[in-house]
């Protein structure tokens, strides 16, 4: 598969660790776009990426981290919005203003104001300093104020999906987060009925499908 319409197929590189909602959100975005990509497993537990070699990639130590040519992008919100606006093919945006606004809003809660609080620095540190009992009722605290958040904002604008009968920018970041949410946390989604529907139609699509965490080369086989 080529990269877009152009003459030479084109091989980008992601480095990514299956269970990350970071590097779903891109996987997702890969495959919408159409690109056979390679796929550099970056094992977190393993603290893989604080490697001098992938620090040079993402100094951050974080992932996704993507290769294009001589071009390196690392951040997820960076890396989507780096191959919507190179690669025309299947676009991420809507062309409605405020519907494009939507999409940036409900992207942001998820990657600014949610998964960030539950990732696995702020998870283990929470352990550490206060105790295995603190985990939980911390995402579910700051995951329930999200999830509100997203539902209010939503409800005038989702159709199929997030924000119409397209997948676009916000359910790049939501299907991952609530998958996640409901498989790491065993978070109840019965509270959100809208979020608990576009998780329903997620998992129905083909480019979410092959981007689970389940399908990933990393992913342990036992």
């Amino acid at each position: 598969m080529t990269s877009s319409g152009q003459d030479e197929p084109m091989k980008l590189q992601l480095y990514s660790y299956h269970r990350s909602s970071c590097s779903f959100r891109v996987r997702i975005a890969l495959n919408l776009k159409g690109f056979d990509y390679e796929y550099k497993p970056i094992n977190l537990f393993k603290g893989e990426q604080k490697n001098p070699e992938f620090l040079k990639l993402n100094p951050i130590g974080y992932v996704p981290a993507l290769v294009d040519g001589d071009i390196v992008i690392a951040d997820s919100f960076a890396i989507i919005m780096y191959l919507e606006e190179k690669y025309p093919q299947h676009p991420l945006l809507p062309r409605d203003l405020e519907k494009r606004a939507i999409n940036y809003q409900a992207a942001n809660i998820v990657s600014a104001s949610m998964q960030p609080l539950q990732n696995l620095d702020v998870v283990n540190y929470i352990e550490e300093k206060v105790g295995p009992d603190a985990i939980i009722p911390w995402v579910e605290k700051h995951l329930g104020k999200g999830f509100a958040a997203l539902e209010k904002l939503l409800k005038n604008h989702a159709g199929k999906y997030a924000t119409g009968d397209d997948v676009f920018l916000a359910d790049l970041f939501l299907a991952p987060q609530i998958r996640g949410s409901m498989k790491r946390f065993n978070f109840d989604m019965t509270p959100y009925p809208l979020l608990a529907r576009l998780h329903e139609a997620y998992m129905q699509v083909p480019a979410i499908q092959d981007a689970l965490p389940e399908k990933q080369p990393d992913y342990p086989s036992t």
